[in-house]
């Protein structure tokens, strides 16, 4: 659906105002720092908020960055990893480190003195192991501040239900699409205020416009909202 120039600004400065009273204090929302912005994200993938609490700054204290994760060895990422599950997850997150690190990476070390650092691009983050086009979004946004949009479950799902009227939890192609399409749309070109946006979706989706029962009477967006808006 067409938005306008008011829709969108209305919902944007009522989930803004929302965020700013409501956000949790996360420790991935101190930094943006890409490597540790990356773990955070990689971490989040089919875990809970309350998990990855725990394991992150244990692997961050023991892979502290980038280089570090490169020369590791595969068992000892296993290791660090172990009990978040999914475990796929750690091997491409190594393999990344290895890729990014520098040519000529082995399970010995890494070969050279290549900086290590995350591209900017969404575009050149997406060609990296593991990174899809949601984690590559986050990144950009969440580290380097770009104003790109990054639509995980959470944000399909609030975004879903307030423009197009529509609760299902399986979204077609065409609909994802449409979906991404929106969140570009709305997106602040400001890069911090594009930073809060993103976070600002995500935190009502997992807090408030949740799968089951959403709380539509708590919800700051519920004037704008098509699916949960009072009679």
């Amino acid at each position: 659906m067409r938005t306008t120039a008011a829709q969108r600004r209305h919902f944007t400065r009522r989930l803004l105002t929302w965020f700013a009273r409501a956000a949790r204090d996360l420790p991935w929302r101190r930094t943006r720092d890409p490597y540790r912005v990356l773990v955070s994200e990689v971490m989040l993938q089919q875990t809970q908020v309350s998990r990855v609490r725990e394991y992150y700054p244990r692997f961050l204290e023991r892979f502290p960055d980038l280089r570090s994760l490169a020369r590791a060895k595969p068992r000892a990422v296993r290791e660090a990893w172990d009990g978040l599950g999914y475990y796929a997850r750690a091997r491409n997150l190594h393999q990344l480190a290895k890729r990014v690190a520098g040519r000529g990476v082995t399970d010995k070390g890494v070969a050279g003195d290549s900086v290590a650092e995350l591209p900017e691009d969404p575009e050149e983050l997406i060609k990296l192991p593991g990174i899809g086009r949601y984690t590559a979004g986050a990144v950009a946004s969440f580290a380097y501040e770009k104003p790109v949009p990054a639509v995980d479950t959470n944000v399909a799902r609030v975004l879903s239900r307030v423009f197009f009227g529509n609760s299902r939890q399986r979204l077609s192609g065409n609909r994802q699409r449409r979906i991404w399409s929106l969140a570009a749309a709305l997106i602040p070109k400001d890069g911090k205020r594009a930073w809060k946006f993103n976070q600002a979706l995500m935190e009502l989706g997992a807090l408030v416009c949740v799968a089951r029962k959403p709380k539509c009477a708590q919800c700051p967006v519920r004037p704008d909202c098509k699916t949960g808006r009072a009679p």
